[in-house]
């Protein structure tokens, strides 16, 4: 059986960093509202020559250093965004050119906030195949560029960023109760859900980039209870149970869902891996990024059990159990 196993992990966020009283000197709000109703303290915003692609690059090298590799190595990069560089060709390819890898598969994936879980089972499934032998998985975004700044519901709420991991083909003989790698992903959409967060610009209805729109009540209802269903699928999938997990590391956009989520599963706080304080919601970026920050300060180590969960616009949501 082959396996992709997770061999490194990058991230990579913009220089310049908003705290909630800098954002409050130009949007109606304030730091107390701020991180009542969030947990937000801070987000990174996008200078000139900070885009997607050069985010979703710089990630992607110190992924690459850190599985030992060098970019020519990749012959896959699987790319989740929703602020693409351009409307084509796909930001994965701006990556490769950035990268100096001179031929691979290089594509996006448009899947918002679980756009990252979606770029991982496509990978995933492509190295299972035996075709490729390392991936770049990516998720980097600039929703900083989509916002409508007089919408104090919603502009303080997302950053810029991107997160990046590299999945290497190994053969396994080893059960999923020991195995490393990818050992179960679950995904799932619902687009019946439109209205509840979306963008109101496209270029084949308006023409327009358009502006993010959403309808937050509704939107937490809906994430706490497909979140931990979809962590319990996967864990099904995977043969294992809550007790087995080591560390969930969740879509880091708001922390009352991640309190309300973990407590629907059972799970001790302490076992969450929390960033959406420091980068707010970084959308296809915000598990990788999560992923990478709990990996380099030593709390997730080789052999823990990890989840991988994320739910964003579509709606689309969707869940991955990986042994570090």
């Amino acid at each position: 059986m082959i396996r992709s196993v997770l061999t490194g992990t990058g991230s990579a966020l913009p220089v310049r960093r908003v705290s909630n009283a800098e954002l409050a000197e130009t949007v109606d709000t304030s730091d107390a509202w701020i991180v009542e109703r969030t947990g937000i303290r801070f987000r990174h915003i996008a200078g000139p020559g900070e885009t997607t692609g050069t985010l979703g690059a710089d990630a992607a090298r110190a992924a690459i250093a850190a599985a030992g590799l060098v970019p020519t190595d990749i012959d896959l990069i699987v790319l989740a965004t929703a602020t693409p560089d351009q409307t084509f060709p796909a930001t994965a390819t701006k990556v490769q050119a950035l990268l100096e890898i001179g031929d691979c598969v290089a594509f996006d994936v448009a899947a918002v906030c679980s756009g990252f879980l979606y770029a991982v089972q496509v990978a995933d499934a492509m190295l299972r195949t035996g075709i490729h032998k390392r991936a770049l998985v990516i998720g980097a975004e600039t929703f900083s560029r989509i916002l409508d700044w007089e919408d104090r519901a919603t502009c303080v709420l997302f950053g810029d960023g991107a997160g990046a991991i590299v999945l290497e083909a190994h053969d396994s003989d080893d059960t999923p109760a020991d195995a490393r790698g990818v050992l179960a992903t679950r995904l799932h959409a619902d687009g019946r859900h439109n209205d509840l967060l979306y963008v109101d610009g496209g270029p084949s209805t308006t023409g327009t980039v358009g502006k993010l729109r959403m309808k937050g009540r509704e939107v937490f209802r809906h994430a706490v209870t497909n979140l931990s269903a979809v962590m319990g699928e996967s864990l099904d999938l995977a043969g294992l149970t809550t007790a087995d997990v080591d560390w969930v590391v969740p879509h880091q956009a708001n922390a009352r869902i991640l309190d309300a989520t973990a407590r629907k599963l059972g799970l001790s706080p302490d076992r969450v891996v929390v960033t959406v304080d420091q980068h707010a919601n970084t959308s296809a970026a915000s598990v990788p990024l999560a992923l990478d920050v709990a990996t380099r300060d030593g709390r997730i180590k080789r052999g823990h059990l990890v989840v991988l969960e994320a739910m964003g616009g579509g709606f689309t949501w969707g869940a991955a159990v990986i042994r570090m």
